[in-house]
């Protein structure tokens, strides 16, 4: 990652109608001096016009004359900022509900969620939609900013309440960063500067948040995926690839494969409009060459030999319907995915979301603003990783192939993976299928998994417990161990740390060897677990794909996914190994969560927030639901 794109921060902000959205953002312009005189005489002017006694600080982006007439935002707005810390792009969205699809718009490539809530008003549905909308779109970090604060005479009771039931329903939401700040934006109190009306308040100001929270996490920096965008043949000696970086990084000599013809071929070169390049990383848009004559058009993609996205012509998407028009089933539109356009259809619509509550609802049709999950045919194969890995290629766009409006964004999940047809020449595709040596059977058990449950007084079974570093997986683990051996449980205890020293003391930190180094310890649990013992594992395994398959090989009723979390804060100030610490000063990359993906769980057993939960409550939690698994009695006295 380069120091500018460390240096910006992708901010969106969020609300309900009249929580001061753009009076925020226009008190954090004025108070960091990053407007101009002409543009603060305009506004100005523009407040005393609409008879306003003080300046209206959200006429700074509230841009669109219906804005200014109904004191409301309606588009989303754009500003640009800098302190010498760090450089800002803040999204205004919309607050009201007809406008979901402004904010699916402006929170897309956002870094992190300003989640606006007025104090005198509490939680709305609007907060809770705009904190799902943003959990949906994968922001890793989100600041819950209380406003108008000043209207309940700086009240920590009533900041606590808020606090209270915002977190009880984010619980529920893949966001795990969630930073509460209590402040006036009218009055410029903890925007800024800290404020000494809320002495209660010990944490910092908006703005000191915005500046210290760590960039890079939506930032897919391991697998390569350069989409073409067009072939550059400037004379017959020079034949080019030109496109930008997904995501990941090329150098020259790098072997990579073709698709979808899965030929395979080596980079010669990385060219800028500067001249060479040793190399390129995510977001650059370079000229690639290489060193056969290989066939490559517009919608190729160049990949690792060992790193393939999926491959599919059926994919599953969440999709956010823009368009007045309702969503038509098996009616034909064009997606567009990275560089590639093709006819698809919609076949099926499994569900429809009830933002409000969260709720799933059987529906027909998607309408305007409306977000479901539905199956999408394409004419065409796709080659994609899901939107939680890869926001770049796990994203696309629908449109009307007669008015070419873009009618939905969606966000693929998973699709029915065809990795044999991409295949480089010569060589056999990864797959799901698991590896199997030659010339070997697998044999009967001579004592089966049952004789040993019932000898043992219990079932059997994996506790599969993932999360960041420093979260609390190996702490929780080893209680839970004891626990459950003082009770007479029959155990298995497999750490991270453990596992390599010894199994996968040969695997590095590679997206490959991160696989490899779960796909072995999943063989193991299964091996343990077949043989009645209730294994506990607890592994960073940030990859969602990964985790299904030890689901898929011990069965989903006996294997247990737990999510061991807690607030970046509390990653950063607890780091046990000096991880992050490392992070910070340079001295090691891709930590995970960081400069790394981690795909959270999307249906865990339990979550665990250990900087909110005790080691005993957790231990309690995970017991209750392996009782109610019947993996062990409910009364061993």
């Amino acid at each position: 990652m380069s120091r500018s794109d460390a240096d910006l921060l992708r901010v969106s902000t969020a609300g309900s109608v009249d929580d001061g959205k753009s009076t925020l953002i226009g008190r954090l312009l004025y108070d960091t001096r990053s407007i101009f005189q002409d543009q603060l005489e305009q506004i100005e002017g523009a407040s005393r016009r609409l008879g306003e006694e003080e300046v209206n600080l959200a006429l700074l982006t509230d841009g669109l004359r219906a804005e200014r007439e109904q004191k409301i935002t309606i588009d989303v707005a754009y500003r640009y900022f800098a302190t010498p810390r760090r450089t800002f792009i803040l999204a205004d969205t919309p607050g009201h509900v007809q406008y979901t699809r402004n904010m699916v718009t402006g929170a897309s490539t956002a870094d992190l969620a300003v989640v606006l809530i007025d104090a005198t008003k509490g939680v709305l549905t609007q907060s809770r939609r705009h904190a799902f909308i943003a959990s949906l779109l994968g922001i890793p970090h989100m600041i819950v900013a209380v406003n108008k604060m000043d209207l309940v005479d700086w009240s920590e009771e009533v900041f606590d309440e808020i606090r209270h039931d915002f977190s009880s329903f984010a619980s529920r939401l893949t966001v795990r960063d969630v930073v509460f700040v209590p402040l006036s934006a009218l009055k410029g109190d903890n925007v800024v500067h800290r404020s000494e009306r809320m002495p209660w308040y010990g944490g910092g100001s908006l703005l000191h948040h915005l500046e210290s929270v760590t960039v890079g996490g939506r930032l897919n920096t391991i697998d390569f995926r350069f989409p073409v965008q067009t072939v550059i043949r400037p004379n017959a000696e020079f034949r080019g690839l030109a496109g930008t970086v997904a995501s990941g990084r090329v150098t020259a000599g790098d072997p990579v494969v073709v698709l979808p013809s899965g030929i395979e071929t080596t980079v010669a070169g990385v060219r800028t409009a500067d001249g060479p390049r040793p190399h390129a990383e995510a977001g650059e848009a370079v000229v690639v060459t290489v060193s056969d004559d290989v066939d490559i058009a517009r919608g190729d993609m160049l990949v690792r030999p060992r790193n393939l996205p999926e491959v599919a012509d059926t994919l599953e998407a969440y999709l956010c319907w823009m368009h007045a028009e309702p969503l038509r089933l098996h009616h034909r539109y064009l997606l567009q995915h990275t560089t590639r356009r093709t006819p698809a259809f919609v076949r099926g619509l499994e569900y429809r979301f009830d933002i409000d509550t969260l709720h799933r609802e059987d529906a027909e049709r998607l309408e305007l603003n409306e977000i479901g999950r539905v199956v999408i045919d394409t004419t065409q194969p796709l080659f994609f990783d899901s939107y939680r890995m890869n926001i770049q290629t796990g994203s696309f766009v629908l449109i009307d192939p007669h008015t070419n409006a873009t009618v939905a964004a969606g966000m693929i999940r998973s699709g029915e993976t065809r990795l044999d047809d991409a295949a480089p020449h010569g060589e056999s595709a990864a797959s799901d299928d698991r590896p199997v040596s030659p010339n070997v059977t697998l044999p009967d058990p001579g004592v089966a998994r049952r004789e040993r449950e019932a000898r043992n007084g219990h079932g059997s079974g994996v506790i599969w417990l993932t999360g960041r570093p420093g979260a609390g997986k190996s702490t929780v683990a080893r209680a839970l161990e004891r626990h459950l051996f003082d009770d007479g449980v029959s155990t298995v205890l497999l750490d991270g740390d453990a596992v390599r020293h010894g199994l996968c003391g040969d695997l590095g930190f590679s997206a490959d060897d991160r696989a490899e180094n779960i796909r072995r310890v999943g063989e193991v649990a299964g091996l343990f677990a077949e043989n009645g013992q209730v294994v506990i594992a607890a592994f960073v395994s940030p990859y969602r794909r990964d985790r299904d398959r030890i689901r898929d090989l011990v069965g989903p009723q006996r294997f247990v996914e737990v999510e061991v979390t807690a607030p970046e804060s509390v990653l950063l100030e607890r780091d046990p190994k000096g991880l992050y610490a490392a992070f910070a000063h340079g001295r090691i990359t891709g930590l995970t969560g960081m400069d790394a993906p981690y795909e959270a769980p999307l249906d865990p057993a339990l979550v665990v927030d250990t900087s909110r939960t005790s080691v005993a409550r957790a231990v309690g939690a995970l017991r209750a639901e392996l009782e109610s698994r019947g993996m062990i009695p409910a009364d061993r006295d």
